[in-house]
């Protein structure tokens, strides 16, 4: 299987991983929770949800990357400046330095095509979109679950372990937590050849 990794750009690659199975008048989180202020996120219903990520879509800068096998999309990874995300503002998730980090929140890979390495494809694949895009370090908000089961509904923030193993360094514990597992802030130099 040889996975690739590319920009955000074909909605309905990113409707078959985080938008609705259905109908698009169902309010699925689009993976907007982390990208926009929560008041927006909430005045968002139904098809207003879809016709903002097309916008994100056609944006500059994508909202995200879509790793694919073959043609198929098969993964998602939410990936931006920090300072365009509710992380900026948030209470539980500490604010480092003044580097204009960027944010990697979502990691999601289809039913069928777990356990294949693709959650790892788009961890480096993250990386290498921040640093073509000039981020100087990317952070990740992984729970820190030492090993144990974490229920697939909140994995998607992914694990302290899959953040180590793309080279990410704990930089500093939080104040969030999901599914009873604390969340650490992970971060990766990307100023370092890599």
């Amino acid at each position: 299987m040889a996975i690739t990794i590319r920009p955000a750009r074909d909605f309905e690659d990113v409707r078959t991983l985080v938008g609705p199975k259905k109908s698009l008048d169902s309010n699925v989180c689009w993976c907007l929770s982390y990208r926009i202020p929560a008041k927006q996120n909430l005045a968002l219903q139904g098809r207003q949800r879809g016709e903002f990520v097309k916008e994100l879509l056609s944006a500059e800068l994508p909202p995200g990357i879509l790793a694919y096998d073959g043609d198929e999309p098969v993964g998602w990874a939410a990936v931006h400046p920090r300072a365009d995300t509710s992380f900026a503002r948030s209470r539980k998730i500490p604010l480092l330095d003044e580097q204009a980090a960027w944010s990697v929140w979502c990691i999601r890979v289809r039913p069928g095509h777990r356990g294949k390495g693709i959650s790892h494809a788009l961890l480096a694949g993250a990386v290498d979109f921040a640093r073509s895009n000039g981020a100087p370090v990317l952070e990740g908000y992984p729970v820190d679950n030492g090993g144990e089961h974490v229920d697939l509904t909140m994995a998607y923030v992914g694990t302290r372990k899959l953040f180590e193993d793309a080279g990410f360094s704990k930089a500093a514990d939080t104040e969030s937590v999901i599914n009873g597992f604390p969340r650490v802030l992970m971060r990766l130099d990307l100023c370092q050849p890599g």
